[in-house]
């Protein structure tokens, strides 16, 4: 059987999240029959590098994040010639830097929202968009550092202040309506999962502390706009490049009525593998056991030069 070393933990604002997944993910492969060497991972590459000899026959990145998800690691994956899980160096970075997704996925015909890089003086001396809009990271996942500022909000200038995230930030006008995603296997769109938070909008808590949202499976809206959320992932999927397993994030405006219009958010090339994760729900819906998922992304799994 095969020997499968897990890479888990990180050094992103994902770390809990990551060894949420990977712990997951170690008793999955130990149950499907995978010599399973777990390796969590800190900010010491060489020792992450030491724990790889001898050479696994493949690494499952259950890492997220920075580092993790964002082309790094799988830059030196393919460096040590070991085949790893999910997506490669390119199309890792690209879905990371949420601009130069946005450009990927409208040059496919996919629809996004309208957006504006903008530094961080300026978002404290006032609004770059008309309220509501929403403020993000470039880069980071799990809605870290996301925040949407409605009419009467005075949290401008300390998010400003605060940010954490770099020199810039990138706002988008907030989108009415429902959040919807979509796991993708391959070349396969799986189910539409409608996103309920318990409490305001799906943040990090709402993602995985639980009974932090509800997820409905397939969700409840209109069968044209469903399958063409579907489509509009595997068109992310193909046009970042992606391998493995993704998921995509939606926007749907169904304020008008339906069939609502779409909008691509995202594509997480990492999806989570913890208890309250949307793709191994998806899955399961799909009929495919959390332990076989695993196991298909590792037999999945190659270098992706």
């Amino acid at each position: 059987m095969k020997s499968v070393a897990v890479l888990y933990g990180g050094i992103s604002a994902e770390r809990e999240v990551s060894l949420a997944s990977g712990r997951q993910v170690i008793a999955a492969l130990a149950a499907e029959g995978y010599v399973v060497r777990p390796i969590e991972v800190g900010r010491d590459l060489g020792a992450v590098i030491a724990a790889l000899d001898p050479a696994p026959d493949v690494v499952f990145n259950a890492l997220h994040g920075r580092f993790g998800e964002d082309g790094t690691i799988q830059g030196v994956l393919d460096w040590l010639g070991i085949p790893y899980t999910h997506s490669g160096v390119r199309a890792s970075a690209l879905a990371m830097d949420k601009v130069a997704a946005k450009a990927v996925f409208a040059a496919a015909g996919i629809p996004v929202a309208a957006h504006r890089l903008v530094g961080l003086d300026e978002l404290a001396e006032s609004d770059p968009l008309p309220r509501p809009y929403v403020v993000k990271p470039v880069n980071e996942g799990s809605s870290v550092g996301v925040a949407i500022l409605r009419a009467g909000d005075n949290r401008r200038e300390a998010i400003a202040r605060g940010w954490r995230f770099g020199d810039t930030a990138l706002v988008e006008p907030f989108i009415p309506g429902r959040e919807l995603t979509v796991g993708v296997m391959g070349e396969r769109a799986l189910a539409v999962t409608e996103i309920l938070p318990a409490h305001g909008f799906y943040d990090y808590e709402s993602k995985y502390a639980a009974g932090g949202s509800r997820h409905v499976v397939p969700a409840a809206v209109h069968h044209g706009a469903y399958e063409e959320a579907r489509a509009f992932a595997v068109a992310a999927h193909r046009a970042l490049g992606c391998r493995g397993a993704t998921r995509a994030d939606f926007r749907y405006d169904d304020t008008e009525g339906e069939p609502g219009r779409l909008f691509l958010l995202e594509v997480n090339t990492q999806p989570g593998l913890t208890e309250t994760s949307l793709l191994p729900e998806q899955a399961a819906y799909c009929g495919m056991a959390f332990s076989a998922l695993c196991a298909w992304m590792v037999e999945d799994a190659a270098c992706r030069v």
